[in-house]
């Protein structure tokens, strides 16, 4: 679909600073010092500051695989993906059947054509 359309850009992901490895450990480290109850306190900060990336980023990963692993409630990455293949889809198959409205409104009679570009034009005003 995005052939149809080739002036419009595609928005490209931030290159990612930390490598899925180095995030894996950190977060099993703080999950399993917060387990703790003598190292709980201050185990994000003190693993971040060991691992040289700011405390929130860790934070971040740890509130997700807690999500992940069904401690914590909200979206799982899974569901994440999932819902944002679906949205792609769902702009997809909504930019084709517009181009397919159109096409139909162009060979269609022209009393019909007409009807279908007046009614296009009242939906779009109202947006």
């Amino acid at each position: 679909m995005e052939a149809l359309n080739p002036w419009r850009m595609r928005v490209m992901a931030a290159p990612r600073k930390y490598g899925d490895e180095l995030r894996e450990r950190a977060t099993r480290m703080a999950v399993e010092l917060r387990q703790d109850p003598a190292t709980r306190s201050g185990a994000i900060p003190r693993v971040a500051g060991q691992l040289g990336m700011h405390p929130e980023t860790l934070r971040n990963w740890v509130r997700q695989a807690e999500v992940d692993g069904g401690v914590r409630p909200g979206t799982t990455t899974h569901d994440a993906t999932r819902l944002a293949e679906l949205e792609r889809e769902v702009r997809e198959l909504r930019r084709a059947n517009e181009i397919l409205k159109t096409s139909a409104a162009f060979s269609a009679a022209p009393s019909t054509r007409a009807r279908l570009l007046a009614k296009r034009r009242r939906a779009r005003g109202s947006r």
